[in-house]
């Protein structure tokens, strides 16, 4: 079974694009962007977790 890991990053107005590119190259795949009540934007992230030595 696919075992995940997540991650949750702030998207500056600016530069949205650029942040999600750096975090793709990485590993990371976008699931949802949620603006909050302040009207900012927020990504979850995930990729699969690496397996564990002995797994």
């Amino acid at each position: 079974m696919q075992k995940w890991e997540y991650f949750i990053t702030p998207l500056p107005l600016h530069t949205p694009g650029a942040i999600l590119n750096n975090w793709g190259k990485q590993g990371w795949e976008l699931v949802q962007i949620v603006t909050n009540e302040q009207g900012g934007t927020v990504a979850y992230m995930k990729r699969p977790l690496a397996e564990e030595a002995g797994a």
